[in-house]
């Protein structure tokens, strides 16, 4: 193999489908603050579900 030059390729022009849609990501934030509790793993799902939830844009019925 040859590893002088870098690697090429070629992409598609094809936009890209997002890992999860804007529904999915809040559901997995709603289901993480449900499984948040005072056990290590609580407080794990309660701060994972804080750092993703501040990623999400806010609702637009205000």
């Amino acid at each position: 193999m040859d590893f002088s030059t870098p690697p090429t390729g070629t992409y598609p022009s094809d936009p890209r489908l997002p890992l999860l849609t804007l529904p999915e990501a809040r559901d997995a934030v709603r289901l993480l603050m449900l499984l948040a509790d005072d056990s290590v793993e609580g407080r794990e799902a309660a701060q994972l579900a804080g750092e993703l939830g501040v990623r999400l844009p806010a609702p637009e019925s205000f």
